[in-house]
């Protein structure tokens, strides 16, 4: 280890004076590069910095993880990542790719649903260089749990870089449905459960969008990357492109295609799920969230009862296929209901929504070692300024 790190300070020295930063982003889906993505674009005028990707998991996944990724953003094997010195290394996900040449190590988070105990760890998380954390229920629990000392220079109290578009102002319903080819004077639903055997989708999926297509709404399906996998473990087995798809009529319902989830929940007008990150997220926005209790989905995803609880209070509360598609109807009859308990678990969660890209940003500058790009203070401003009118 001591001739490790002595060959590193060696190898950091060669580098020239002024070199620009280059930064690896690591994930195992696309939507791991959603959570890092308002990142890349908050940075993308400064050309002190060059970001790339790489699936350190599995390699061949590489172009369908980063799809949706600007051409800017280069992809390289982890084969070819061993081989390069990386001034730091950017996930939302516990990847950790084989980097022999050491880099500055930043966790970004994704979810804020308590699943398999990803608040509290039973493991060290001192390895990291950076932690950003979403929220600082998550910070105290890092610290409870043992995983980093109280006061770690490490963690960096950010916010979700992913649901500024949220708040901002730079969604708007109407034009999203448009373009979806759905009407926007009808009520639109959103239908997003998480990934897993015991999800909703795999336990009465087909039953609820049956129901839901039979009432005069837009229905849209948006379902988590991992459903999408057709691995038993993930899906339960299923290609649910093909089961759900003939279920939806064209004009009144499809099925998002979008690994980012915002612009569905910003267009929706009722979300339905059961316990996923989305359905916190979609509590932003203030409106009807119906929950479906799945108890196998709950126990399987080790989900923390706290989270549990916050979820229930702010949403409408189901168990069955049938009591979710009545309860939609009363959901659009009753937006306010459940507004204070929104908004209360909203702010709990999400730490200053609307600007955490910036800081998320600024942060990263930092570790790089370099003062904030003129076009970073300049976004600054106009999104504070923004957040002020909205």
């Amino acid at each position: 280890m001591t001739l490790l790190r002595s060959l590193r300070r060696l190898d950091d020295a060669l580098l020239p004076r002024g070199n620009v930063r280059r930064v690896l982003i690591d994930g195992r889906t696309a939507m791991n590069f959603e959570m890092v993505a308002p990142v890349v674009r908050a940075l993308a005028s400064d050309d002190r910095i060059q970001f790339s990707c790489t699936a350190s998991e599995e390699p061949h996944r590489l172009a369908q993880i980063y799809f949706h990724a600007p051409a800017a953003v280069t992809r390289v094997s982890p084969r070819r990542a061993a081989l390069t010195k990386w001034s730091a290394y950017l996930t939302s996900d516990f990847t950790w790719a084989t980097l022999p040449r050491g880099t500055a190590r930043v966790q970004m988070f994704h979810g804020v649903a308590g699943k398999y105990a990803f608040d509290a760890p039973t493991g060290s998380m001192r390895q990291w260089d950076r932690l950003f954390f979403v929220n600082q229920r998550r910070l105290t629990n890092f610290v409870r749990s043992g995983a980093i000392d109280e006061g770690s220079a490490a963690a960096r109290l950010v916010g979700m870089p992913k649901v500024d578009c949220l708040v901002d102002g730079t969604l708007r319903r109407d034009p999203i449905l448009v373009q979806q080819g759905l009407d926007p004077s009808r009520p639109t639903v959103l239908y997003a459960p998480t990934w897993s055997p015991e999800s909703s989708l795999n336990r009465m999926g087909v039953e609820l969008v049956e129901r839901l297509t039979k009432r005069p709404i837009n229905l849209i399906v948006k379902l988590h990357d991992r459903s999408h996998d057709m691995r038993q473990e993930y899906s339960g087995g299923i290609d649910w492109t093909a089961r759900l798809s003939p279920l939806l009529p064209h004009g009144q319902a499809l099925l998002a295609r979008s690994p980012n989830i915002a612009e569905y929940l910003a267009a929706a007008d009722v979300m339905v799920t059961d316990h996923s990150s989305a359905g916190f997220e979609y509590l932003l926005l203030d409106r009807p969230l119906v929950r479906i209790e799945v108890p196998g989905l709950l126990q399987r995803a080790s989900v923390h009862p706290d989270y549990v609880e916050l979820l229930a209070s702010a949403s409408f509360n189901v168990r069955t296929a049938d009591e979710a598609a009545a309860t939609v109807d009363t959901a659009l009859s009753n937006a306010h209901e459940r507004s204070e308990s929104r908004r209360r678990v909203a702010c709990e969660l999400f730490y200053r929504p609307g600007t955490a890209a910036i800081r998320a940003a600024r942060e990263l500058c930092e570790l790089l070692e370099l003062n904030a790009h003129p076009s970073l203070v300049i976004q600054e401003r106009k999104d504070e300024s923004c957040l002020q009118t909205t």
